[in-house]
């Protein structure tokens, strides 16, 4: 059932994981120059793991326990790649040529929003279902 709104949650989180790392800057460095996720293969892998799990959690629609452990294991991964972002701009001697924040470094939160907004309406079909069973 891919008309379910969790599959439009899922699919937005897709394409902040997936399209705006390319488009969305992390930083701007002492030169004045942008840095993309592209340039930072970390971050670049953690961005496109993140949307490989939500497309194969829009995959898993019959099996609404796997995609709720998908959406929560992906929260995981993107307060991983928001910690790392945390510690690269904040804790590491010599700026580590983090000039300025970009917006990039801010992905991760609302890809975040978007899967849990996910696992929200998973819930609450997985608690439907449950309860039409109860009255058979």
């Amino acid at each position: 059932m891919l008309q379910r709104i969790q599959t439009i949650w899922l699919l937005l989180a897709v394409i902040v994981s997936a399209g705006l790392i390319f488009v969305l800057p992390l930083w701007e460095n002492s030169a004045g120059e942008f840095v993309y996720t592209h340039e930072v293969l970390i971050a670049l892998g953690m961005f496109l793991a993140s949307a490989a799990i939500s497309l194969v959690s829009i995959i898993m629609f019959k099996n609404r326990k796997l995609q709720f452990v998908l959406g929560r294991l992906n929260i995981i991964l993107n307060l991983f790649l928001l910690g790392v972002f945390v510690y690269w701009s904040l804790t590491l001697p010599g700026e580590m040529d983090v000039s300025e924040k970009g917006i990039g470094m801010f992905l991760p939160i609302i890809s975040i929003v978007f899967i849990v907004l996910a696992n929200k309406a998973i819930k609450k079909d997985e608690d439907l279902v449950k309860s039409v069973d109860r009255l058979r």
